[in-house]
């Protein structure tokens, strides 16, 4: 425009043309009036807040942007401009009033699971022509976790085998009930009652038996992150079959454990909390092109676990894979998802195959159940 401007002002001059150093005048106005209109930038206080910061995928999540004209004078309208992972979000402020406010609601993609950025916000004061702009980076960045879809399930329930023998058990045994998690040296305090006088006489001290809750129900769900046995689209079923396994197991009071083959290791006793923290992670679970096998090395090393185990992966896995499995878990089930092209059967493991989230998830319900 300026240039334009100047261009046709100086043709006027030359040639003798008013047109045309009117023209030229109109333009260089239009200028000055579209910076004196942007110069000033917005003088006030924005705040965002995200309703609810977590949310199922595909469900509504709402921002509320708080508006306040911290001057003394009016405010002319603006744009407010919010950014939502690769979305953007444009809010139009009205004029402000003297020390006012203004609230503007907006609502956030949750289209794909992920932990998404939201902010910060960009304030845009623009001319009616929009000849010129003034920008003003302002607010706080917050974050909005997109968990993967649940489906409704049932829940596994199984314990430790039971441990009448001397001898170690797993480290993260419970302690507390009636049956031997260790035997080891009398220390002052401990229940007389509890000698073992076998070991005693084996070992020349007084040893004591300690205990652990047997049945206290483990829960152990493993996903598969490799690329050619779970397509993405065939991975993210698999994300919401672990998903919904986990958060009914979690909110039934079970200890759970999420592995990745990726090498991602969570552990946490039941409840609301524990549930929301393996969403968490599962919401940030990503997929790696390496060579790797099916079992993180946590499965492969250490004293046994017990409890239940259930392996999401592709329906291309094999017996071998999974053989280590079967010796430290009471139950072992495999869930395989994508086109059936058929598995061998697994000696001592349950085998269901289905094309998604939902087909194995109702199939999972009718074999525990």
């Amino acid at each position: 425009m300026l240039v334009g401007s100047v261009a046709a002002y100086l043709l006027g001059e030359l040639a003798g043309y008013a047109f045309f150093r009117a023209l030229g005048g109109l333009g260089l106005g239009a200028l000055v009036a579209a910076t004196v209109l942007t110069v000033r930038q917005p003088q006030v206080s924005v705040q965002r807040d995200l309703s609810p910061d977590r949310v199922e995928r595909g469900r509504p999540a709402l921002a509320t942007l708080r508006v306040r004209n911290t001057g003394g004078r009016w405010q002319p309208a603006f744009a407010a401009h919010d950014s939502a992972g690769a979305a953007r979000q444009q809010v139009r402020i009205r004029r402000l009033g003297p020390d006012s406010e203004a609230t503007y609601r907006y609502e956030l993609p949750t289209s794909r699971r992920g932990r998404i950025e939201v902010g910060p916000l960009t304030l845009e004061r623009r001319d009616p022509l929009g000849l010129a702009r003034n920008r003003l980076a302002t607010g706080e960045t917050a974050t909005l976790w997109v968990h993967p879809k649940r489906h409704a399930t049932r829940t596994v329930v199984a314990g430790r085998p039971r441990h009448h023998h001397v001898g170690r058990t797993a480290d993260d045994s419970l302690r507390g009930s009636a049956d031997v998690r260790d035997v080891r040296p009398y220390v002052v305090g401990d229940e007389v009652r509890h000698l073992h006088w076998k070991a005693t006489a084996r070992t020349g001290q007084l040893m004591v038996r300690d205990f652990v809750d047997p049945d206290q129900p483990r829960l152990t769900v493993l996903l598969d992150t490799r690329t050619d046995p779970l397509p993405a689209a065939t991975f993210e079923e698999g994300v919401e079959v672990v998903a919904s396994i986990l958060f009914a197991a979690s909110m039934a009071g079970h200890r759970c454990r999420l592995l990745t083959s990726a090498g991602a290791d969570v552990a946490a006793p039941g409840g609301a909390l524990a549930s929301r923290q393996f969403l968490d992670e599962l919401c940030v679970a990503e997929q790696s092109d390496e060579r790797s096998g099916l079992l993180p090395r946590a499965l492969t090393t250490g004293a046994s676990s017990g409890g239940a185990i259930v392996v999401v992966t592709g329906v291309r896995g094999t017996a071998a894979d999974l053989a280590p499995l079967l010796v430290r878990y009471s139950s072992v089930t495999v869930l395989g998802l994508g086109p059936v092209h058929g598995v061998a059967p697994i000696l001592g493991a349950r085998v269901i195959l289905a094309a998604d989230a939902a087909e194995a998830l109702q199939q999972w319900s009718g074999v525990i159940g």
